[in-house]
């Protein structure tokens, strides 16, 4: 029963390390960088993941670059404007408060790959350096998920941003 006990436990440790999808410069915690997979000829693929600041200062992510997929890469944030969401680019970047978890996420802030040079395929992956303001340059690994079901139906497979066009 030990042995058993003993390996189920070491299955639950190596599985977590599998899934994590953890990286750290300074003080600040980059957890899963991730992408939806797109369609052949969508111009453009979203970036998401969550900051956290374990820091005393505020940091600021300034830029992210990732010249395999897109020669530009926007931070852009959603929010409703006179009942209407909109969506706007934030050419300063966005801060990163000390002691606070900051996430990039479909309907908020998040990343956007402009003019993509090849469609996101699920399970790939794709590098991408952040560019942190104090902490300095991050290299990190994007996971492409699979797309949003609407996607798959000729919905929004975008995730709303068919403006940004190609």
């Amino acid at each position: 029963m030990k042995r058993i006990l003993a390996t189920l436990a070491a299955l639950a440790l190596s599985a977590s390390a599998v899934f994590a999808h953890e990286f750290m410069v300074g003080n600040l915690l980059v957890d899963h960088p991730a992408s939806r997979a797109t369609l052949p000829g969508q111009p453009v693929g979203g970036g998401f993941l969550t900051i956290t600041n374990k820091g005393t200062k505020a940091d600021r992510l300034v830029s992210i670059t990732a010249p395999d997929v897109s020669d530009d890469v926007q931070l852009h944030e959603m929010a409703m404007e006179n009942d209407v969401m909109k969506m706007r680019h934030l050419p300063d970047g966005i801060e990163i408060p000390a002691g606070a978890t900051v996430e990039l996420k479909a309907g908020g802030l998040h990343v956007m790959f402009m003019k993509i040079k090849h469609p996101f395929k699920e399970g790939e992956t794709f590098k991408a350096t952040l560019n942190f303001e104090k902490a300095g340059k991050l290299d990190v690994d994007f996971k492409i998920e699979a797309a949003k079901p609407a996607a798959k139906q000729g919905g929004d497979a975008s995730g709303g941003h068919e403006a940004h066009g190609g």
